[in-house]
């Protein structure tokens, strides 16, 4: 009874952190991985890999990394302010594999996906990587995708 009167109140929730690189990368392949609404499994691994590759992290380390990406992607601002920071932190050649990344993660379920290439391309432009660069990464990501499934 006196629960109804009193009721507990949830916690505050605990406050994002300020975006870095490392987070900002993080959120944007999360935010890639969930563009076709669906967060597969190998998407998930995909990411753990690039956050361990990019960032030399222990595999525990990039699965943390990503999971505070992906509460930071749900409630964080838009691409363009992730992209702004990548664009500040991160020279272009690196931003460019970045591009790379990105695209691993969205055909890492194997199928290409509509809303994934679109939130792909708009990242790749917010990270300021010229069209010659968004073209060559999706054909070199396209033509990987197309080797795997003639295997």
């Amino acid at each position: 009874m006196l629960e109804r009167l009193f009721p507990r109140r949830a916690p505050a929730p605990k406050p994002l952190p300020q975006p870095n690189a490392q987070l900002a990368l993080g959120a944007l392949l999360v935010r890639v991985a969930l563009a076709n609404r669906q967060y597969v499994a190998a998407e998930v691994a995909q990411i753990d890999r690039v956050l361990a590759t990019t960032f030399s992290l222990k595999p525990l380390d990039a699965a943390k990394l990503r999971a505070e990406c992906e509460a930071l992607e749900r409630h964080a601002p838009g691409t363009s302010e992730f992209a702004q920071i990548l664009r500040e932190e991160v020279p272009y050649a690196e931003r460019k594999s970045l591009g790379d990344a990105m695209w691993a993660v969205a055909l890492a379920d194997g199928r290409r996906d509509d809303a994934e290439e679109a939130q792909l391309v708009e990242i790749e432009a917010a990270l300021g990587l010229s069209g010659e660069d968004i073209v060559a990464a999706r054909k070199n990501a396209l033509g990987a995708l197309n080797a795997r499934d003639q295997l």
